[in-house]
């Protein structure tokens, strides 16, 4: 793999190593690990906040994923806060436990896939541990939330996660994956950075994503790029972040 300008990103023993990959590539290895898991029993899938909007152009559809992968043996579950398309049941994940369990029903679940969902909640820490709740030990979860985007309300935006932060949410799992990704759409390029071939959650490698992804630009650049938009914005800093994802694949423990 090669940096922008064409120097490698090899690092030497005890260093960090960007690592190249794909959103694609991540999830084909996490639905192996969920395959490898149940065997041949049928898998029991739940996605937190399925309705399907418009505006969705760059969004998966998990139940053709699942269906695709498992067949018409997998139990697929589309919950969200709304009734919509790809809604099979309303629920509030940040509701109490009780009624959570009780809206799901009988049976824990054996992968719960909650994409850009965490920063609409009111209450996200309450969202994380339902969704642990739902899962049977040893099941996978596979979470996705903005580090940077523009605001976007539905039905609001209240939050912005780091990995890190992620991983205190999900204080207890054991951690699969992380990795950064993207948000235009016919781009699937992702990147994670390891130590020793191991995930690194350390403030050195804080360091180095806070380089990778933000760019500073002088005052010329930052007038003339203003100066191409459609509608009036208002020059406050020189600092750039692209759409930002980070995503982080997480296990129950087993009991």
């Amino acid at each position: 793999m090669t940096a922008a300008g064409g120097a490698p990103l090899s690092a030497r023993k005890g260093e960090l190593r960007i690592v190249g990959t794909s959103v694609t590539r991540e999830i084909e290895l996490l639905l192996d690990r969920v395959a490898e898991t149940v065997g041949r029993r049928a898998p029991r899938v739940l996605q937190v906040g399925s309705r399907t909007s418009v505006l969705d152009r760059n969004e998966r559809n998990w139940r053709a994923l699942i269906a695709k992968r498992f067949g018409n043996r997998a139990h697929f579950i589309g919950v969200d806060l709304a009734e919509g398309s790809n809604v099979d049941r309303r629920l509030d994940i940040c509701g109490p436990p009780k009624a959570v369990r009780q809206a799901l029903g009988q049976g824990s679940f054996d992968f719960v896939v909650c994409c850009h969902v965490l920063e609409h909640t009111v209450s996200p820490w309450k969202a994380a541990r339902n969704i642990g709740n739902a899962l049977r030990p040893g099941g996978f979860a596979y979470i996705a939330t903005p580090w940077s985007q523009a605001f976007h309300a539905a039905p609001d935006d209240y939050w912005r996660f780091s990995i890190r932060g992620l991983k205190l949410l999900f204080d207890g799992f054991d951690i699969l994956s992380s990795f950064y990704s993207g948000g235009d759409v016919g781009l699937d390029v992702a990147y994670r950075l390891e130590r020793n071939g191991q995930l690194d959650f350390e403030a050195a490698a804080g360091a180095v994503e806070q380089g990778l992804f933000q760019l500073v630009l002088d005052h010329e650049d930052n007038r003339a790029i203003l100066a191409r938009q459609a509608t009036e914005r208002l020059p406050v800093s020189r600092t750039y972040l692209p759409t930002l994802f980070v995503n982080l694949v997480g296990r129950k423990p087993p009991t």
